[in-house]
């Protein structure tokens, strides 16, 4: 029999008409078995996420202020969802128990954490499933490091036990007890985590967007959505800004080989995206997607014979390192190289870097180009496509987008492109029109 891991989003449990969306999606399928909640997002555009509610009240709570009214706000969000949903529910003895732990100052982890928890129990009640609490089955080291074999093991003998469950996201607890949450948009890498464990044949994602679009919206008016991408792709894709996804829930699914399946709570009827290891799924454009993002300082290096001195490379990027600045990407020629890295860590430290660089190398010159942004082109059907860049050059000199940088990588998977941040738009505007005809 199937089995489905589904994981909803802050705004697909906003409200009670949200949860009930979320109810509809849930029994119209048998093998959606185990369910990950987040807290319960914005209701309306000028509204509050309870994750935020829940820092606001810890912060009063460590200043040693009165947290009564910030509490009791919160209990009105959950109280006001569960009679929506005409629940016999009492959520009072957790609120009893949250406040006694604030008012010991608990931690911030325990707090922004009870956001997933008390909507875990609300989902459990209205679906009539199992409650099983994350701090129970999701492990971090003494270090507060996630503990990923420990905590399959430790899922899988539990969650083996039960025929439907819901598991709060965004947290689990350290070996002493203490509550420990991942980064913002954890509750992806729960899901991920629970469906690794129970090794269900699909982890759905059901957010408030159907799927992954070819370029942010902002820019490009209307983009075409992707049906499928592979792990790789949306790596690529993520890492350079696309976030629909929180870009360590792939690793958990990716080791056992289980899709990922973004969906929309406002339109089940979509198919969304699909997120796999590897297909022959012919992608319907040359290109897979386009993302990119501003801010990066170029610093080129020169010295004549500089590809005969055995080390360089290894001296240059030991400063940067020294200096705890990580690079993005570094193109060189024979006598030249350059190191791309975000412009606001490198700023401060920039002086003192130049110096380094030139006692560890001895460069004839170097050059800085601040205010430069980084674009993507993404896509696993650039592989077998002649003249790719060649396109790319001769339609951004067409738009009059000076490039500064071009750099593909050895998977022909992904080409880089480099261009003042004033051009970023027309860029991705230019480089999306070229792949993605008009209808």
């Amino acid at each position: 029999m199937m089995i489905k891991v589904v994981k909803f989003g802050g705004s697909s449990l906003a409200s009670a008409e949200q949860f009930k969306k979320v109810g509809n999606i849930i029994r119209a399928e048998e093998s959606r078995k185990f369910v990950v909640p987040s807290a319960p997002g914005k209701r309306f555009s000028d509204d509050t996420k309870v994750t935020d509610m829940l820092y606001k009240c810890y912060a009063e709570a460590s200043e040693g202020k009165n947290f009564d009214k910030s509490l009791k706000a919160i209990k009105e969000r959950y109280n006001e969802i569960i009679k929506g949903l005409g629940l016999k529910l009492s959520l009072d003895e957790q609120f009893e128990t949250i406040k006694k732990q604030f008012s010991v100052l608990a931690g911030e982890d325990y707090a922004a954490s009870r956001g997933e928890y008390l909507n875990g129990i609300v989902m459990a009640e209205y679906l009539g499933y199992e409650f099983v609490d994350a701090a129970t089955v999701i492990c971090f080291d003494a270090n507060g490091e996630f503990d990923s074999e420990k905590t399959n093991k430790v899922m899988s003998e539990r969650l083996s036990k039960v025929e439907s469950a819901v598991i709060p996201g965004f947290y689990g607890a350290m070996p002493n007890g203490k509550v420990k949450t991942f980064s913002r948009g954890g509750s992806d890498v729960t899901g991920s985590i629970v469906a690794r464990a129970i090794k269900a044949n699909v982890y759905e994602n059901w957010t408030d967007v159907s799927g992954f679009l070819a370029a942010d919206p902002r820019i490009v008016k209307n983009p075409k959505p992707i049906t499928v991408i592979t792990y790789k792709e949306l790596r690529e894709l993520s890492y350079m800004g696309a976030s629909v996804l929180h870009e360590s829930a792939i690793f958990p699914v990716r080791k056992e080989g289980i899709p990922i399946n973004i969906r929309n709570t406002n339109a089940p009827d979509d198919k969304g995206t699909m997120i796999v290891e590897t297909t022959c799924h012919t992608p319907e454009y040359t290109i897979t997607g386009i993302a990119g993002k501003k801010g990066f300082v170029s610093i080129s290096i020169d010295k004549d014979m500089m590809n005969s001195e055995i080390g360089f490379g290894r001296k240059v990027l030991q400063v940067f390192e020294d200096n705890g600045i990580s690079f993005e990407h570094m193109p060189s020629g024979i006598d030249t190289m350059t190191v791309f890295v975000h412009q606001d860590e490198f700023v401060e430290k920039e002086q003192k870097v130049l110096a380094e660089l030139h006692r560890a190398v001895h460069p004839d010159s170097i050059e800085l180009e601040s205010d430069l942004s980084l674009v993507a082109v993404v896509g696993r059907g650039m592989r077998n496509n002649s003249g790719i860049a060649g396109n790319i050059f001769s339609a951004l000199a067409k738009a009059k987008v000076n490039v500064k940088m071009i750099d593909q990588g050895s998977s022909e998977l992904n080409i880089i492109i480099g261009v003042r941040n004033k051009y970023f738009e027309d860029a991705i505007k230019t480089i999306y029109s070229v792949f993605v005809p008009e209808d």
